[in-house]
């Protein structure tokens, strides 16, 4: 073995191996962030259902009627305060974890299911009510997001009450 062939040898791993290893390097790194993005979307989601748990606990409020609730008690009114807070606080990690304004598609598709989920409350008289108390202190450019929604879905809801 010659030193030209050990010459040889690292012009070869480093015209070919070199990039190789960073391609490789790269292609890792990608993976492993898609993986972490598709973790915190789980773990979103796992929450979602545990508040939903949550709601199913507690019939007497009538939180998914799109009628709103009955006249409610003190107590029942707080019990609606503290789990709406509970949902708003999702929301907003949701969209702080997720939301971008240019998004891949693969995020798009995640943002998408959470922003049905706002939509779907923001279409409920007792939770957008209650939107300006919930929004205190909540991060800016989520309170304008979730107002925008809830305006928007105002005259859908003006047509629902009519009918």
């Amino acid at each position: 073995m010659s030193i030209e062939f050990w010459e040889l040898g690292s012009y070869i791993v480093t015209v070919i191996g070199l990039p190789l290893a960073i391609c490789v390097f790269l292609y890792e790194q990608r993976k492993e962030r898609e993986n972490e993005e598709e973790e915190v979307y789980q773990l979103l989601s796992d929450n979602y259902q545990d508040f939903l748990k949550v709601a199913l606990e507690n019939p007497d409020l009538r939180l998914f009627s799109t009628s709103g609730s009955p006249s409610l008690n003190e107590e029942q009114n707080e019990r609606l305060l503290i789990i709406f807070s509970m949902l708003t606080s999702l929301f907003e990690r949701a969209y702080l974890l997720l939301y971008e304004e240019d998004m891949a598609p693969k995020q798009a598709r995640r943002w998408n299911s959470w922003e049905d989920y706002i939509v779907e409350w923001c279409n409920k008289p007792h939770f957008r009510s209650l939107l300006p108390k919930l929004l205190i202190g909540e991060d800016p450019s989520f309170a304008s997001y979730i107002e925008k929604i809830a305006g928007q879905n105002m005259p859908a809801l003006a047509a629902q009450r009519a009918d």
